[in-house]
C-alpha cells in the first residue's frame, strides 16, 4: 500500500512539475493537484499561479519612497519584531524589514488605508515570506490574498460577522444560541481568523499546507466554513464553559486554531467543503460584492444592519425553486414550509410546500402542535420514499407582508428555540415567488385564483413591487418557463377539499397539504412553437426539439473560466443559458474567435471552472434564429449546404440578454470566416 501511495505521489508530482515547465494556467493546475498540499520547492510558482499573479509587472514601481505616514514608527517597529521574531540570519534582516515597510507603506498609501497593528496585514505576509519571493512579487502576492480572501468590511463594519452567525445558526443552533446568551458576538474570536486567514493563530507550517488548498479551492467564503468546523469540533468544550466569563470563553475559541497540526489540514478542509455542500447558496451571490468586491468599488452601506437583523439565513425564491432539480444527494434539498393564513394558501401555493398556518401558533396552539407532528411525519415519508418535495433543509415561506409574516417569524423563533437544524426563510415570500412566476402562474402553483390571490389583487401591497425590484427576477420571463413548466402537472388533490381550514385537515386525519409529491412524478416542459422574429435564414417550426439532444452525460474537458475568457483570440464573449432539449437550462458562457464558437458551462461545486460544452466551427454555422415572443431565444443550427438547401446536423440554443449584439457580432466572423473559404 505505502507503495502504491508512493508511486501515486510520483506520478502527480512529475505531471505538476511538467506543467509548470511548460506555463499551464490555473485551471490545469488545480486538476493536477486535486487539493492536496504542494510540493515546497514549487510553493511560490503555485501560489502564484492560484492568485492570478504569475508574471505580473512591479506594483511598487510606482512607490514615491517616501515613509511619510503619521503611523510610520509603529509600522516600522511591527515590521522589525516581526522580523526578530523569524529568526533570519542577521545580514538579512534589514532588508526584509525594508520590503515589509515599503510594501505595507505603498499598500496604504495606493489604497487610503491606514496602517494598525490589528489589521493583520503583516500575520498575512508572514506565510509569504518562507516562498522567498522577490518583492514584486511578495506585493503581489499579498495585494491578490488582501483583494479575494480577506472581508472588505472585516475592521470596519460587522456585515461578515453577523453573515458567519447566521452560518453557525444554521448549522448549530444550540451552539449559536449559546454564545448569543453569553453575549459573544462573532467579531469577538473570529476577527483573527478572518483578517489574515487563520495565519495569526496557527504554526507556519499548518499555514503553508491550508493555504495550499485555500489557493487552490478559490472561494473567498472558504474561510467562513473553515470557522464554522473549529466551533462545531470544538462545541463541546464551548458548552461545557458556562461558568466561565465572556472574555476568557472568547479567547479559548481565538486559541483553537493553533491545536491544528500539519496532518489535519486535509481532513479540515474536506469538512469545511462539506459544510459549503450543506448550506444555501444565496448568501454568496447577496454578499461577493459587499465582502469581497474589488477595492474600487465603494463599501456598501447597510449591508452589516442587514444580515444583522435577519431572524435566520435568507434563501432566494430561485434557489429554493432550482433546489428541486437537484439529484438527491446533490447540494441542499429544501421541505418548503408554507405560512400563509389558510385562504391565501388556497388561492395559490407551490405544489411541494407543506401548509403550516402562522396563525394557529396563538389562536390554537394544540392545533398548531399536532400540524408540527404532521410536518416532521410528513418530511421523514417524504425522505424515506424519495420525493422530489423531500428536504432535510426546513424553508419556510410567508406572504411577504408584514402583517402576515410577523407570525411566520414567531414560528421561524419557534423552531430555533427548539435547535431545529438547517432552517430559513424564503426572501421576499409569496410576493417575491409570485412575481418570480408571474408568466406561468397556472403552471408554477397550484390552485392559483387571481381573483383572491393577495398579490393579483388591486391592493398588492409594497413588499410586491419590492420584489420586482430584486435581483431574483431579472430576466425571469426567459430565466423560469421552463424551471417552473416543470412543477406544471406534479400535484392533483385527490382526498382534501381545499377550501377546508387547516385545522379540518387535522381532524379529518388528512396530510395538511393537497398531496406531498412522490419520487415517481414526472417534472419536465420545454420551450416549443414560439416564432422567430430575427432570423439570419429560416426557422422552422418545431424542428428544435427533434435535434438537440436531451442530456449530456459524455465526460467533458475541465477549463479556468478565467483563463478562456482572457484569452487573446476571444473576439466576443458573453454569459448566457444553455437549454438542452428536455428544457432544462444551464448557466453558460459564449466566446467566438476568429474560427469557432465555443459554449463554456458553469460548475457550480467548482467555483471560477467550466466544461467546454461544445466547439462551433463557425464555417458550420448554417442558420441563426430567434423566437418572436422571445428575441433573447437565439437557435444556432449547423450543417452542410446543399444544393436542394441546408442539410442541418445539429444545434445550440441559448438565453442571451444582448442577443442583438451576440448574434451580429457572431455573424460577422461567420461572414470573415467564408469570404476567407472563399478565396
Amino acid at each position: 500500500m505505502a507503495e502504491a501511495e508512493f508511486e501515486e505521489d510520483t506520478i502527480w508530482m512529475t505531471e505538476l512539475e511538467t506543467a509548470l515547465v511548460e506555463e499551464c494556467d490555473f485551471g490545469t493546475l488545480r486538476n493536477i493537484c486535486k487539493g492536496r498540499s504542494v510540493p515546497e520547492h514549487l510553493r511560490g510558482e503555485i501560489w502564484q499561479i492560484c492568485l492570478g499573479v504569475q508574471g505580473k509587472g512591479d506594483a511598487l514601481a510606482a512607490f514615491d519612497g517616501l515613509y511619510d505616514m503619521e503611523e510610520q514608527g509603529p509600522l516600522r517597529e511591527d515590521c522589525a519584531a516581526l522580523v526578530d521574531k523569524l529568526g533570519n540570519e542577521e545580514e538579512d534582516k534589514v532588508s526584509i524589514v525594508s520590503d515589509l515597510e515599503s510594501i505595507i507603506t505603498f499598500y496604504c498609501k495606493s489604497r487610503g488605508e491606514t496602517y494598525t497593528a490589528s489589521n493583520g496585514w503583516l500575520e498575512t505576509i508572514q506565510p509569504l515570506l518562507a516562498l522567498k519571493l522577490s518583492r514584486a512579487e511578495l506585493y503581489n502576492c499579498f495585494y491578490a490574498i488582501q483583494n479575494k480572501y480577506i472581508p472588505r468590511d472585516c475592521l470596519k463594519t460587522s456585515g461578515a460577522f453577523h453573515l458567519f452567525r447566521l452560518l453557525l445558526q444554521y448549522h448549530d443552533p444550540e451552539l449559536c444560541s449559546f454564545l448569543d446568551t453569553k453575549k459573544i458576538t462573532a467579531d469577538l474570536f473570529a476577527m483573527p481568523w478572518f483578517r489574515c486567514l487563520l495565519s495569526a493563530t496557527c504554526d507556519l507550517p499548518v499555514t503553508l499546507k491550508m493555504w495550499d488548498v485555500y489557493f487552490q479551492h478559490a472561494d473567498p467564503f472558504l474561510v467562513f466554513f473553515l470557522a464554522l468546523v473549529i466551533l462545531v469540533n470544538a462545541r463541546e468544550i464551548i458548552l461545557s464553559s458556562d461558568e466561565e466569563s465572556k472574555q476568557i470563553i472568547a479567547e479559548k475559541i481565538v486559541s483553537f486554531p493553533s491545536g491544528l497540526e500539519a496532518e489535519d489540514i486535509e481532513d479540515f478542509c474536506s469538512l469545511a467543503q462539506y459544510y459549503e455542500t450543506k448550506t444555501p447558496q444565496s448568501f454568496r451571490r447577496d454578499y461577493q460584492m459587499p465582502l469581497f468586491g474589488t477595492s474600487l468599488a465603494p463599501v456598501q452601506e447597510g449591508v452589516g444592519e442587514q444580515v444583522g437583523q435577519a431572524l435566520c439565513l435568507p434563501v432566494s425564491v430561485m434557489e429554493l425553486l432550482q433546489a428541486s432539480e437537484l439529484a438527491a444527494e446533490d447540494g441542499v434539498r429544501y421541505f418548503i414550509v408554507d405560512c400563509r393564513p389558510a385562504d391565501q394558501y388556497n388561492s395559490g401555493h407551490l405544489p411541494t410546500a407543506f401548509h403550516l398556518d402562522a396563525n394557529l401558533m396563538l389562536q390554537n396552539p394544540v392545533e398548531f402542535s399536532t400540524a408540527v407532528h404532521a410536518l416532521f411525519a410528513t418530511r421523514s415519508s417524504a425522505l424515506a420514499t424519495g420525493s422530489v418535495a423531500a428536504g432535510e433543509h426546513l424553508c419556510f415561506l410567508g406572504s411577504g407582508r408584514e402583517e402576515e409574516d410577523q407570525f411566520v417569524n414567531m414560528v421561524v423563533a419557534n423552531f430555533l428555540q427548539k435547535s431545529q437544524q438547517y432552517i430559513s426563510m424564503a426572501r421576499g415570500g409569496y410576493a417575491a415567488l409570485h412575481q418570480l412566476l408571474r408568466d406561468n402562474l397556472g403552471e408554477g402553483l397550484v390552485n392559483h385564483n387571481s381573483r383572491t390571490c393577495i398579490a393579483c389583487s388591486p391592493g398588492t401591497p409594497s413588499s410586491a413591487s419590492d420584489a420586482e425590484n430584486s435581483d431574483d427576477f431579472a430576466n425571469s420571463k426567459t430565466l423560469t418557463r421552463d424551471l417552473f413548466g416543470k412543477l406544471s402537472t406534479v400535484v392533483k388533490s385527490k382526498s382534501v377539499e381545499m377550501k377546508e381550514k387547516l385545522a379540518n385537515y387535522i381532524k379529518n386525519d388528512q396530510t395538511p397539504i393537497e398531496r406531498h409529491v412522490s419520487n415517481t412524478d414526472r417534472l419536465g416542459k420545454r420551450y416549443r412553437n414560439m416564432a422567430n422574429v430575427f432570423t439570419i435564414g429560416d426557422d422552422d417550426e418545431g424542428e428544435d426539439n427533434m435535434m438537440l439532444p436531451v442530456s449530456d452525460d459524455e465526460p467533458k474537458e475541465v477549463v479556468s473560466l478565467d483563463t478562456w475568457l482572457q484569452k487573446p483570440d476571444v473576439a466576443y464573449s458573453c454569459q448566457c443559458q444553455e437549454v438542452l432539449g428536455n428544457g432544462y437550462m444551464f448557466p453558460s458562457y459564449l466566446l467566438v474567435t476568429g474560427s469557432h464558437l465555443y459554449v463554456l458551462r458553469d460548475i457550480p461545486k467548482k467555483k471560477g471552472m467550466a466544461y467546454i460544452q461544445a466547439r462551433r466551427a463557425l464555417g458550420s454555422v448554417v442558420k441563426i434564429t430567434s423566437k418572436k415572443k422571445h428575441p433573447d431565444f437565439i437557435t444556432f443550427k449547423y450543417g452542410t449546404s446543399e444544393d436542394e438547401g441546408f442539410h442541418i446536423t445539429d444545434m445550440d440554443r441559448f438565453i442571451i440578454s444582448k442577443a442583438g449584439d451576440a448574434t451580429r457580432i457572431i455573424k460577422q466572423q461567420i461572414m470573415k470566416v467564408l469570404d476567407a473559404l472563399d478565396s
